[in-house]
């Protein structure tokens, strides 16, 4: 006796499809499970046996072979114990195989037939849509987070005797309803300015927020330097608060990130909110790009289309640090292991904060903070942060320390709203540039794109040139500059970069010779 039915796990963040083949012959009772089944799945056998047993069906006590194909691809977790119950009924007559064909059955089993939910539903119920699947069922607890993919029937299913009535009841009591509303794929969604801190409870530091925004409407990564107790946490911390919401095609790349992590908290809904991540500096090199045994995605994926914030960057190990500049260039992440290659997206916001000097005050006027470090401490401090990672932050920018007056300023701050508006109207602006090209925005710009759509004027070429001459820079500091103009000239509205977008862009390679302590004694 012969019979299949289709399941689905993960592989990475990503599902994939499985065929169960389960094939039943005269022989010593035992289950043979093959296809390259780790652990989890090969303890399924004794979830299974007992989960057919209370449930009120009868086990066959023949020799029993399953295969989940494809044989070559290695299968881990739990989602195959609903299937591989139910292509045993299914072969034994005591299920009958209609209505089967284009479903998906997901699910881990007590043993007692109750079905637990499993992570990462989101991207298998995805990978089933790609290949036909119209179907799909799965616990109770799942339904919510699998009824986001549209055009997907989900079937609830809380024991594994609700199959003795698949027949006598109607299909549609089994169907969950309550389905999340669809938004188009290509529609982009603002946040609330209001809803977030705001940027008008930092006093002063314009020219910080300048950047800030200019980070926010292009995408870019920022570097913010400056002593202690100067506003750098509080300035990136807010920075959610001008961002857009994801489109629908973000918020299910997060979503599924989320998902297939066991992080997301609500399954009704797609995530709008770009993720926040601020990990501590204690961290790994794993912890940031993900690792382990078996992959999972580390803090730049599960930061992707948000902001990845590291705080007292120095204080990173130099390894930490050194894995990020593979994920800033290519935007994602490729593990490989002994058995499979995993990839994870990794498309964010760097957003970092550091100190001058251990102590926090080198370049300060005042006698009070006066800094008591040496060349050698000073040059030991920021060796941490290699050339090239410094290369692939755009904007390094200077924090200052605030003035009595300036603490003290109550007209018309630059609020959130403010700055929304302007992020609002280059994010519209770039949407409208790049559609059909698979760009979204700025800091994606390379190779001839990059240097059609950022034409500089003649005034502005020759300003450009004198500062990468003078200033050493890099010829990706050179593009990352085009970049950083373009972005300006879209806050300014401008179809043009003008001289003026230029010299901002530059400024904001400044750090790059003013820091070099070397030069400075």
């Amino acid at each position: 006796m012969y019979g299949k039915v289709m399941s689905a796990c993960l592989q990475g963040i990503e599902g994939q499809t499985i065929e169960v083949e389960v094939d039943i012959s005269s022989g010593l009772p035992q289950i043979n499970l093959v296809g390259l089944p780790d652990s989890a799945v090969r303890e399924s056998v004794e979830r299974v046996r007992s989960a057919i047993k209370n449930c009120g069906f009868t086990f066959p006590m023949d020799r029993i072979t399953v295969n989940l194909a494809p044989a070559d691809l290695r299968k881990e977790g739990s989602s195959f114990d609903l299937a591989i119950a139910l292509g045993i009924l299914i072969t034994t007559g005591q299920v009958p195989m209609d209505n089967f064909q284009t479903t998906v059955l997901v699910g881990e089993l007590a043993l007692d037939g109750t079905l637990r939910p499993i992570p990462g539903v989101l991207s298998m119920v995805h990978a089933a849509k790609r290949i036909g699947m119209n179907r799909v069922c799965l616990p109770t607890a799942n339904a919510a987070e699998a009824a986001l993919i549209s055009d997907m029937q989900v079937c609830v299913v809380r024991n594994l005797s609700d199959f003795k009535r698949w027949d006598e009841l109607s299909l549609n009591e089994f169907i969950y309803n309550e389905t999340t509303p669809k938004k188009n794929e290509n529609s982009t969604f603002y946040t609330d300015a209001n809803a977030a801190d705001d940027y008008a409870d930092v006093s002063g530091q314009h020219q910080v927020k300048r950047a800030m925004m200019i980070a926010a409407a292009g995408m870019h990564n920022i570097l913010l330097i400056g002593p202690p107790g100067t506003g750098k946490t509080m300035l990136v911390k807010r920075m959610s608060s001008i961002l857009p919401a994801m489109s629908d095609k973000e918020a299910l790349e997060v979503t599924k990130i989320y998902s297939a992590s066991g992080k997301l908290l609500d399954r009704t809904s797609l995530m709008r909110k770009r993720p926040f991540r601020a990990p501590h500096h204690t961290i790994s090199a794993a912890g940031l790009v993900g690792g382990g045994t078996v992959p999972k995605p580390g803090e730049v994926s599960l930061s992707h289309r948000g902001i990845l914030f590291l705080d007292e960057l120095p204080e990173f190990t130099r390894n930490a640090l050194e894995v990020l500049r593979q994920p800033l260039e290519e935007r994602y992440v490729t593990i490989a292991r002994a058995r499979a290659v995993y990839t994870f997206p990794s498309h964010f916001i760097l957003a970092a904060a550091m100190n001058p000097c251990p102590c926090g005050y080198w370049g300060s006027e005042t006698e009070a903070n006066r800094c008591t470090c040496s060349p050698l401490k000073i040059i030991q401090y920021r060796s941490k942060i290699s050339g090239p990672l410094l290369d692939r932050i755009d904007l390094h920018v200077e924090v200052p320390k605030p003035s009595y007056t300036q603490l003290k300023e109550q007209s018309n701050p630059l609020s959130s709203n403010d700055m929304f508006e302007g992020v609002r109207i280059a994010h519209d602006r770039q949407q409208k540039r790049y559609t059909g090209t698979g760009i979204q925005y700025n800091n994606e710009l390379g190779g001839k794109m990059l240097r059609q759509l950022c034409r500089l004027t003649s005034e502005g070429d020759i300003l450009l040139s004198a500062s990468f001459e003078s200033l050493g820079l890099s010829v990706r500091a050179h593009d990352r500059i085009l970049r950083l103009a373009l972005t300006i000239a879209d806050l300014e509205q401008s179809d043009i970069i003008l001289p003026e977008h230029v010299a901002e862009a530059i400024q904001y390679r400044n750090l790059d010779k003013k820091h070099a302590v070397q030069e400075s004694f």
